[in-house]
């Protein structure tokens, strides 16, 4: 399976425009770390929804990497997020995911996001990948 620099290395290459930064992946896991400027904030000061989608969607992304190798067209199908409390608006966005289910066309993970320093959960979502039908998964 891909090290951590390996899936840096491939996001670095196919998708540029990322600005999440990966912490650790592994074990049907990962965690990714997004720092948050004034240009993530909304009105009344708190972090965007689109920016914790990000976090979210790169979290499942990278630990479906880690598990099944390096698949690019690996792809978003859904993807439901719960936003539970305001974020802190100057402490960077910190994204756990946990696969819950590994089959051989979808993926489902499991992300829970909170701000760096604080352990409370800012948001909550769950998003299922498809994966191409000809992927051999481990």
């Amino acid at each position: 399976m891909p090290t951590k620099e390996d899936i840096v290395e491939f996001l670095v290459r196919e998708y540029p425009q990322n600005r999440c930064l990966i912490d650790a992946v592994g074990n049907g896991a990962a965690t990714v770390i997004h720092r948050v400027d004034s240009d993530h904030l909304r009105p009344g000061g708190t972090v965007s929804g689109p920016l914790l989608m990000t976090v979210a969607d790169i979290a499942i992304y990278v630990a479906i990497l880690g598990t099944i190798g390096i698949v690019p067209l690996a792809v978003t199908t859904s993807l439901t997020i719960n936003f539970l409390r305001k974020p802190v608006a100057d402490k960077a966005i910190v994204g756990n995911c946990k696969l819950i289910k590994v089959g051989r066309s979808l993926i489902v993970g499991e992300v829970t996001l909170h701000s760096v320093g604080n352990d409370a959960m800012v948001a909550h979502a769950v998003g299922t990948y498809s994966v191409p039908h000809d992927t051999p998964i481990p």
